[in-house]
């Protein structure tokens, strides 16, 4: 447990800050900050930033705040999204340790025990993150695929591939969010890219070998999700796609990597995707650019750019997406 608390430049020695970006969401955020307030950690605080809800969760909010004061604060703002929300939430945030916590998903128990144990040991590491059960139909399933990951001490490269944690698996130290900087405003892929901001600084990690928090896979549809049905989540996904690809090369990632080549595949299947929402400039720099990482750019690229010619952007797209169907 934590030994008494002393201030220092607005920070609190020992506290764990904890941010909730929510909208429309009043049940799950009850279990949200109930998993927080359940920590074997003290001191704690959370801050739940409103993210413009229309449904009950300001009054479930508002309970929150009553029943915990000394613990909870809310801030509201107009529907901005999860990174602009989890900005402003940085923006009164005392912890010397901060946790973000989305309104849909758990923490287990000792998550902030383990992980501020973990930073007190490395003082070099920046960042302490464990494992995430994913939650579906009420049931723990494991095997997530974070496995083949664990004991990572850097970002990149593997970041390029995959995301290393879901969004409630690390902690940070504060000192490093401010060196970071702002969270991007996009919504989609925002996570992502804010991981690629700390990678291109050569942040060292910590890993936990233990399962930290909880993902919950449910009915409807999540932010992360959207670009399938919305061209404006879409083009916040491509613009994603490109700073990461500018974090890479600030961390210092060689063209010939393979994961670096492997990322060039997925700028390939990007461009398809934008190609089919008629996005036609997005779509013409993910393939230059994919084009001009690929060491070797073969037939595919030889035969897509004719095709492009001929039949434009998207009748192009829709066919190489109907075709890619068909093989799989």
């Amino acid at each position: 447990m934590a030994e008494l608390v002393r201030r220092r430049e607005g920070v609190i020695d020992n506290l764990v800050s904890t941010i909730i970006p929510v909208f429309n969401r009043a049940g799950m955020l009850r279990e949200a900050v109930e998993s927080v307030l359940a920590q074997t950690w003290r001191p704690i605080e959370i801050v739940i930033v409103d993210d413009g809800s229309t449904d009950e969760t300001p009054q479930v909010e508002e309970q929150l705040r009553e029943a915990f004061p000394e613990i909870v604060r809310v801030l509201h703002q107009g529907n901005a999204g999860p990174g602009a929300a989890r900005q402003a939430g940085m923006s009164i945030a005392q912890g010397e340790f901060v946790q973000f916590l989305d309104s849909d998903d758990r923490l287990l128990p000792d998550k902030f025990s383990l992980q501020v144990r973990g930073l007190r040991s490395d003082a070099e590491a920046g960042i302490s993150y464990g494992k995430s059960y994913i939650i579906r139909d009420g049931a723990r399933v494991f095997g997530t695929g974070e496995e083949g990951l664990a004991g990572q001490s850097t970002l990149f490269p593997n970041l390029l591939s995959t995301r290393i944690w879901q969004t409630a698996a690390p902690l940070y130290r504060h000192e490093l969010l401010l060196r970071i900087g702002p969270w991007p405003t996009k919504r989609t892929l925002e996570d992502w890219e804010y991981d690629s901001l700390a990678g291109a600084m050569g942040v060292k990690l910590h890993y936990c070998e233990e399962y930290v928090s909880e993902y919950v896979n449910h009915p409807g549809l999540r932010l992360c999700q959207m670009w399938m049905v919305d061209s404006g989540a879409m083009k916040d996904r491509i613009s994603a796609y490109f700073a990461v690809h500018k974090n890479a090369v600030r961390a210092g990632m060689r063209q010939d990597a393979p994961e670096m080549q492997r990322f060039a595949r997925s700028l390939f299947w990007m461009a398809r995707n934008a190609g089919v929402y008629g996005l036609t400039d997005e779509a013409e720099q993910l393939f230059r650019l994919a084009r001009s990482i690929e060491v070797r750019p073969g037939l595919e690229y030889r035969v897509f750019s004719a095709s492009i010619r001929l039949l434009g952007w998207r009748r192009t797209s829709v066919l190489a997406e109907s075709i890619g169907r068909w093989l799989r």
